[in-house]
């Protein structure tokens, strides 16, 4: 671990309890197992150290799958700050095991309000991070627009969802991105696999774990036909629901009924579902028209990034607070004229805020091109704009090489006359 001294001043750490600490070793383990591409990394980098002077500050969902990225990152030399990137999204036990096993200094507690979500941020951006590592941007705007003074040893950034890329290519139009930072998400060998496989399952089991209803025979509307929409519709219609979503992109509309899903504006969707799922990464997604005309007892639930795609002002308001909690992660709204609406997970990312997000397999690839990204930057620090840089294809080859390699799946190379006549344009038919 780096021994770069801090400021007195800097809370040590923030956690619930570090009692649970055990528990987390256990399940961080657990984890582990199913990660082989990040351990191959992590080999690796305690051997190279590509990160030996470098501070890296973390806002990520502090889960089992990320306690073992933080974990390579250390072997690699770095010292590492981490906060929660979602109030709801942290895993209490693994925040006390990367503390009391290794180290880190860890601010984060599940069910933490606002104001000290953002203390979290501010308490990472105390310890003056050398590299950022993003899941949402909450972290690097809060940098830019808060503490510039620390901007000065920065030398670049990841970030990890849909969302936070967007914020940041808004900033880079702005001319407000001051430092490199890599779209992760972007990777193929990310959201081709971490948003449809990893999204679609741990989003039907937080809705699961949080209702226990059956999907079977529900009509299940889902808002958004990106990565992750297209992985909750299959997983939905394979459970037996009746799939309908919708959109506001004529092309990903085009593809999800040429794969055989009801398409329809959320005008018409809301007087046919039985349960919501938004995955737009926009705001008020839901509305109080769409409220006004569910089903009794229908169920709303958001996998967005952030808890604006549900507007759920709107839905205090038709309630006139009156609400009930039947079970930890369901909200039950009293409308005056007699239906109730159950808003999941206090509309935050349902496969965090109730179950225990993406399965390790698939955080895999996602956490190692976060690893191999971050050495990237370590290796190019000076030289690269300020500015979204994709993944470096060789990094996405390299993950899907040792994943399929893990999995003892083996592929096809191309013969020398194969090469050949890619390379050439003289033969043709």
């Amino acid at each position: 671990m780096s021994t770069m001294q801090l400021s007195p001043s800097v809370a040590a750490h923030d956690i619930r309890d570090v009692k649970l600490a055990d528990l987390g070793r256990k399940r961080v383990a657990w984890s582990a197992q199913s990660m082989p591409v990040l351990q191959a990394i992590k080999e690796r980098f305690s051997k190279e150290r590509p990160f030996a002077d470098l501070r890296i500050g973390g806002c990520l969902h502090v889960t089992t799958e990320t306690a073992n990225l933080m974990i390579a990152l250390a072997a690699g030399g770095a010292d590492i700050a981490l906060c929660a990137s979602n109030p709801l999204s942290t895993q209490d036990d693994v925040a006390a095991t990367l503390l009391v096993d290794h180290g880190m200094r860890v601010y984060a507690v599940k069910g933490e309000d606002h104001p000290r979500y953002y203390s979290h941020i501010e308490s990472v951006i105390a310890t003056s991070p050398s590299m950022t590592m993003d899941d949402g941007c909450d972290l690097v705007s809060t940098l830019l627009t808060k503490f510039p003074e620390k901007l000065a040893g920065v030398i670049g950034g990841t970030e990890e969802t849909t969302t936070g890329v967007i914020r940041l290519r808004s900033m880079q139009k702005d001319g407000a991105l001051r430092f490199p930072i890599i779209a992760v998400n972007d990777a193929l060998t990310k959201h081709l696999f971490d948003n449809r496989y990893g999204t679609g399952q741990s989003t039907l089991d937080g809705i699961v774990r949080a209702t226990n209803v059956l999907l079977a025979g529900k009509s299940i509307v889902v808002a958004g036909f990106g990565w992750c929409g297209r992985g909750i519709a299959q997983r939905a219609r394979g459970m037996g629901a009746q799939v309908i979503v919708t959109e506001i992109d004529a092309t990903k509309a085009l593809e999800a009924a040429m794969e055989g899903f009801a398409v329809m504006p959320m005008s018409e969707a809301a007087q046919r579902g039985d349960i919501f799922i938004t995955v737009t990464g926009n705001t008020q997604v839901l509305r109080e028209e769409h409220f006004a005309s569910m089903k009794n007892g229908a169920l709303v639930a958001n996998s967005g990034h952030f808890n604006v795609e549900i507007d759920i002002p709107a839905l205090e308001r038709l309630a006139e607070g009156e609400k009930s909690k039947p079970r930890e992660f369901v909200d039950e709204y009293h409308l005056g004229d007699g239906r109730t609406i159950c808003l999941l997970g206090e509309g935050r990312l349902i496969n965090l805020a109730a179950a225990e997000g993406h399965p390790a397999a698939v955080m895999d690839m996602s956490f190692a091109n976060q690893a191999l990204s971050a050495e990237y930057l370590a290796r190019h620090r000076g030289t690269l704009p300020a500015e979204v840089i994709s993944v470096p294809a060789e990094i996405d080859e390299e993950v899907a090489r040792l994943k399929l390699a893990a999995l003892g799946v083996t592929i096809d190379t191309l013969t020398s006359q194969q090469s050949d006549y890619l390379a050439s344009w003289h033969e043709g038919t």
